[in-house]
């Protein structure tokens, strides 16, 4: 057996890597001491939890707060933190605990787990990145706990103050909110600037991926210095967080958005543009977005965060990489060519692939649970399979009401986003080598 799991890939480690975590998940929250006295979880329902937890969605069949236990809740928060920065780079912290020695393989399967471009100096970047992550997270969950404490007392109030943060730097959209109204996410503090802020803030740091933060800590303000992947991945976010804003603050102004300040409706525009992307909280009801901003949601599921972070969907980056080709092509230029550097030629097709790969996925899936859902609208079905595979948690309310068949394949499209479309397709693909030759080479008609 050891032989075997020795022969595995980097990619297939860390889906079984994942499918061990999920397992263990599942079989505490089945404990009766992780449920509330009364509460009940079938296997199924149980599964989906911890799957969602550790592939860091958020969507949810139960109310946290009024189904776990606070044992059941801590389990929930370690598994989204396990899952936010992904099992090796937990187990490489018990490494650093223990003065264990770091050999070449668990180097490569590093690399691989945060989409590291080098396999040079990944220890080096791992210490970073928890260490960023715990700052991150401990200044968050500061923040919150001031504005929680005097709703909920000292020790609630920081206790919630840690879990949503935690939550909202891995992307993870749980809530324990459940003690002001059963799925009302963050909706009660639609009204708190810090609180909303200080949770979209959360977000995007998570979202843009852990080798970003060494780029940016080591060149500062110096923007010429940058990679070509920080710059693309900062500009494409900064245009989908403004537009998102503006859209969302002109969209729901006189919808969901009625009764707050004028400051307050572009916080919560801002809030709606950010999690997405793919946090899953929601200062307003999802299910009363006008179409045109159900839409547009479902876009920015789809697209997601950015390599190497804690963030699903497609990616920034993949994004990036189709508009610049299709930009070229309609200039007829040779190459693909941005900030006056040029992609690299395999760039385009593997950016083909991840979003054909996700459009089956959600489409196929759509279908499936459409079959044995009838009297869910299709277009809610799509907005909570696209939710599932961008790991995002966003829904219009229907996730408790999906038979178990829907079920298992939401199970199954969040643990594909989170090992990512691509390399759960590879799991399942034959590695043949190369042909020593090529066919010839016949044109067809394209457009």
């Amino acid at each position: 057996m050891l032989k075997k799991i020795k022969r595995l890939s980097y990619v297939q480690l860390i889906a079984l890597g994942y499918l061990i975590i999920i397992s263990i998940g599942t079989g505490l929250l089945l404990l009766p001491i992780s449920k509330h006295t009364g509460m009940h979880a079938d296997f199924v329902q149980t599964l989906f939890t911890a799957t969602s937890a550790t592939c860091v969605t958020g969507l949810v069949v139960f109310d946290t707060f009024t189904q776990w236990s606070l044992f059941g809740q801590i389990v929930i928060l370690v598994l989204i933190q396990v899952g936010g920065l992904g099992f090796m780079t937990v187990i490489t912290l018990f490494s650093f605990m223990f003065r264990r020695k770091i050999g070449l393989k668990e180097r490569g399967l590093l690399r691989e787990s945060i989409s590291s471009m080098n396999i040079g100096g990944i220890v080096r970047l791992i210490k970073k990145i928890l260490l960023v992550t715990f700052l991150f997270e401990g200044i968050g969950a500061t923040l919150l706990a001031i504005r929680f404490t005097p709703k909920m007392g000292l020790m609630k109030g920081i206790y919630y103050g840690v879990f949503h943060a935690v939550s909202a730097f891995c992307n993870a959209g749980f809530d324990i909110m459940g003690k002001y109204g059963q799925y009302s996410s963050l909706t009660t503090f639609s009204g708190d600037k810090i609180t909303v802020l200080t949770i979209s803030i959360l977000i995007i740091i998570g979202s843009i991926g852990f080798f970003i933060w060494e780029d940016l800590y080591r060149n500062n303000y110096r923007i010429s210095r940058y990679r070509l992947h920080t710059k693309i991945v900062l500009t494409v976010t900064a245009i989908l967080i403004v537009v998102g804003t503006v859209s969302f603050f002109l969209l729901e102004k006189d919808n969901t958005l009625v009764g707050l300040s004028l400051f307050d409706k572009f916080t919560n525009a801002f809030f709606c543009a950010v999690t997405p992307r793919t946090a899953g909280f929601n200062t307003v009801d999802t299910a009363k977005l006008n179409p045109a901003s159900n839409i547009l949601t479902t876009v920015l599921m789809f697209i997601g965060g950015s390599p190497g972070s804690t963030a699903g969907g497609i990616k920034t980056t993949t994004l990036a990489v189709i508009l610049i080709s299709a930009w070229s092509t309609l200039r007829n230029k040779q190459g693909d060519h941005i900030f006056k550097r040029r992609l690299e030629d395999d760039s385009l097709n593997r950016a083909i692939a991840v979003i054909v790969l996700n459009l089956s996925f959600i489409i196929i899936a759509t279908i499936l649970i459409s079959a044995s859902n009838n009297s869910i609208p299709v277009n809610e079905i799509m907005f909570e399979t696209t939710s599932a595979i961008g790991t995002v948690g966003l829904t219009t309310g229907i996730t408790r009401s999906l038979n178990e068949f829907a079920q298992v394949i939401l199970i199954i499209l969040m643990y594909t986003g989170r090992v990512g479309s691509l390399s759960f397709a590879l799991l399942f693909t034959l590695r043949n080598a190369p042909a020593a030759t090529q066919r010839p080479v016949e044109r067809i008609n394209i457009g």
